[in-house]
């Protein structure tokens, strides 16, 4: 019984990465979020940034990244309902687009304030 729930646990990873993948090899601006993602990191790292600036980042990177595959997935489930133009389909679409454009302009506050303290 243990060895099975194990087992389900470990398969439930690789739907998860695969979904990853997913999202990246179907999204251009998943793969402007990587980029971001890495030069936040990289610039967080040769600043040394404090525990807390850290913290409030990575924060931001995640709902970034949260944004985008709750977006992607609503645009696949959509498409999937109908190709065609469709209002409330289209409503749900917008929706989870402007999502992902409110974390980024918040990422990129928080971003601005950390980097700006470091930089000035």
């Amino acid at each position: 019984m243990i060895k099975n729930y194990l087992a389900a646990r470990i398969r439930s990873f690789g739907y998860a990465f695969k979904g990853i993948a997913t999202l990246l090899k179907t999204q251009p601006h998943a793969k402007l979020h990587l980029i971001a993602t890495a030069s936040v990191i990289a610039a967080g790292a040769l600043l040394h940034l404090e525990p807390w600036e850290w913290v409030s980042l990575l924060l931001c990177i995640g709902l970034v990244w949260l944004g985008e595959s709750l977006n992607t997935a609503i645009e696949f489930l959509a498409d999937e309902v109908s190709l065609e133009q469709r209002e409330r389909i289209g409503n749900a679409k917008d929706v989870a687009a402007g999502g992902v454009l409110i974390a980024a302009i918040v990422s990129i506050s928080v971003a601005t304030v950390i980097f700006l303290r470091h930089l000035l």
